[in-house]
């Protein structure tokens, strides 16, 4: 099984030699995630019932019978999305500890939310769609696409994202926003009417970089997947955010899904702290 190497940078350490991928902070907490090795990612190796499928302890066993929601899994049952198309105040959340994951509050518990998207890895950072008295509806990384799930506001930490990414697939445009005012404005490359990327809303699950390939420096996969594709290359098909090595890409319908940026783009979505809304519309 490939290694898996997680750089956290919080606001009080130095930088490192060994470059991680900056975030903006949430308060004390920094939202780095740093995968040294893409394989472990997005090849396979990771899969449910392997590293990322620990029992935490002190989680009760019905807690622990429950399915991790990862981008490797479907979580059978979980609510849809029931505004794709919209978007939040900014508030995401991250589990203080495994937390179960309902289909109503105080309802039937489908899932198991980690504090980690893989083992040793990086901090959970999910949005928060809808608010109720004690209960938190968030957005899952796992199929069918748009999944959501309730989980208990006493189980988490908040936090505040100031971004929103926005895709359209027709324009193929990507805009980024900060406190409600456009931080830029770019021409993407998007996915091929036979592996099209996904409309609706989901969220900025991870970042990496991998050494074992040259087309993006970091990588930044959302919580989504092609609804074509059950893999990329092994893995789960998670649908992702990168540059591309030729510029003719851009304003075209040429990949397998992943949304396809200038550098520049990169190099501002690079500060995007987790958690982040990211809503793919058709227009």
């Amino acid at each position: 099984m490939a290694t898996l190497t997680k750089l956290r940078r919080t606001a009080a350490q130095p930088a490192t030699a060994r470059r991680p991928v900056r975030r903006a902070a949430y308060g004390a907490v920094v939202a780095v995630v740093v995968l040294n090795l893409v394989a472990a990612l997005f090849t396979g190796s990771g899969e449910p019932g392997t590293d990322q499928d620990v029992v935490v302890a002190g989680v009760d066993a019905t807690t622990a019978a429950l399915p991790l929601t990862t981008t490797y899994t479907t979580i059978d049952g979980a609510p849809l999305d029931p505004a794709p198309q919209s978007t939040t105040t900014g508030l995401v959340v991250h589990p203080v500890r495994e937390t179960p994951v309902h289909d109503a509050p105080g309802g039937t518990p489908l899932a198991r939310l980690p504090r980690t998207m893989l083992r040793d890895v990086g901090d959970t950072w999910v949005p928060v769609i809808e608010q109720q008295a004690g209960w938190l509806r968030v957005l899952l990384p796992s199929r069918p696409n748009g999944s959501t799930g309730w989980i208990r506001a006493a189980d988490v930490t908040e936090a505040r994202t100031p971004y929103l990414i926005t895709v359209h697939l027709r324009s193929k445009k990507l805009r980024l926003e900060k406190d409600g005012q456009v931080v830029g404005t770019w021409k993407v490359g998007i996915g091929k009417p036979a592996t099209p990327t996904p409309a609706g809303r989901t969220f900025l699950m991870a970042a990496f970089r991998d050494p074992n390939q040259t087309f993006s420096p970091v990588i930044l996969p959302l919580g989504t997947h092609s609804p074509t594709l059950d893999t990329f290359g092994g893995g789960p098909g998670t649908v992702a955010i990168h540059t591309w090595p030729t510029a003719d890409v851009f304003g075209t319908e040429t990949s397998d899904g992943c949304i396809r940026v200038p550098a520049e783009a990169l190099k501002k979505l690079i500060d995007v702290p987790l958690g982040t809304l990211v809503v793919i519309t058709e227009d």
